[in-house]
């Protein structure tokens, strides 16, 4: 069966990262009659990384978030915290409000893996700018190694690798809902293509 076990990091990160051992585990091979259902299988398979990832990149927005509404708390500049100043008050709330909406379509997408590659898109976006924001919030210190800020920006930029740029998720989402005519793969049309 599926076994867990911790993998070990030579250095620390924003979340851990389980190895695991899927020996005995029972699998059905899929054969050259099965095509069709195999590509099916992998869409769908797809589909449901997206709905996961998408959860894990609303993590690393809402934790970094977290600690820079802490920093600000704490961190004077003239006199008062950082965070008093309508500017910075600004700042966060609109973060605040773009991670809430990428957890709700990560929990829609839960419900519902068809919407993966949607929620994936809106929680990679929302984990690219808050990690972003997340660093110029916490002034000089969030540019060093020695603070953990880099880590939520780098782990947002590997997760955006991952599964290629919002941009891409979203013309792929709106090719399977049909918005934009024909599916392009019936077309003959590459992906993208004449979408601006």
């Amino acid at each position: 069966g599926l076994t867990p076990h911790p993998a070990h990091r030579p250095r620390p990160t924003t979340a851990p990262w389980p190895a695991s051992n899927c020996a005995d585990t029972p699998a059905e091979p899929l054969g050259a009659d099965d095509t069709a259902d195999a590509a099916a299988a992998l869409a769908a398979a797809g589909r449901a990384a997206a709905a996961i990832l998408a959860a894990e990149a609303v993590g690393t927005a809402a934790g970094a978030l977290e600690r820079t509404v802490e920093y600000v708390k704490t961190r004077e500049q003239f006199g008062r915290a950082v965070g008093s100043f309508q500017a910075v008050k600004h700042r966060l709330a609109d973060l605040y409000v773009r991670v809430e909406a990428a957890r709700s379509a990560a929990y829609h997408a839960a419900r519902d893996p068809e919407s993966g590659p949607l929620a994936l898109a809106q929680a990679l976006e929302a984990a690219r700018i808050t990690t972003g924001e997340a660093v110029q919030l916490h002034g000089g210190i969030g540019f060093t190694w020695e603070h953990e800020a880099h880590r939520y920006l780098k782990r947002a930029a590997g997760d955006e690798l991952l599964f290629g740029p919002v941009h891409r998720l979203r013309d792929h989402a709106a090719e399977r809902a049909g918005l934009f005519g024909p599916a392009t793969a019936a077309s003959g049309v590459p992906h993208g293509a004449g979408v601006r």
